[in-house]
């Protein structure tokens, strides 16, 4: 590699030398252009890598009007590529929809449990005020203390059966007949 980079270096050098002397001789009409191009190619013969020198050349291609042969075979195999993947998608979709609902179904299942664990309690609290405001020793108690009430005297009991000892008899109305 160094050696290729000296190589290329007097082979630079050389050049410079040969077209300085080139360009001194052009002042003179005795030196060609096919002398000097011929001095310039013994220059770079030892700066080449291989038999050939390497060349590039800049060429503008122009693709614009060229138009790609249609390809049935490859249309086809892009028609089921295309529908293989649609339905894989579509299955996959189908499977995240189905896991994303099974996830928030159970979400719903859980807030309705916690809502019928408190109503259960709301019920049971319910039903354990009912019997203490139900009871008849509070009943009695809040009837003599706080309302002044007493205990009835024979014959202020009526009952809407009619059974008693002195029940007091109710006016009734008979229908007419008609004739």
């Amino acid at each position: 590699m160094a050696t290729m980079a000296t190589a290329g270096q007097g082979a630079i050098f050389g050049m410079g030398m040969g077209m300085g002397m080139g360009m001194g001789n052009m002042g003179h009409a005795s030196q060609s252009h096919a002398q000097r191009n011929r001095e310039l190619f013994e220059l770079q013969k030892s700066a080449r890598r291989g038999p050939t020198p390497e060349v590039f050349f800049v060429k503008h291609i122009d693709n614009s009007r060229i138009v790609k042969a249609d390809d049935p075979e490859r249309r086809r195999e892009m028609r089921v590529f295309t529908i293989t993947m649609s339905i894989l998608f579509v299955l996959v979709m189908v499977y995240v929809w189905q896991h994303f609902s099974a996830i928030e179904i159970g979400y719903q299942v859980e807030s309705q449990k916690q809502q019928v664990e408190q109503m259960q309690e709301q019920n049971r609290q319910l039903r354990l005020s009912e019997a203490q405001l139900s009871n008849p020793v509070r009943i009695d108690q809040i009837a003599r203390q706080q309302l002044g009430l007493e205990a009835p005297e024979p014959g202020q009991v009526v009952r809407p059966d009619g059974s008693g000892a002195n029940v007091p008899v109710l006016a009734q109305a008979s229908t007419p007949s008609l004739p």
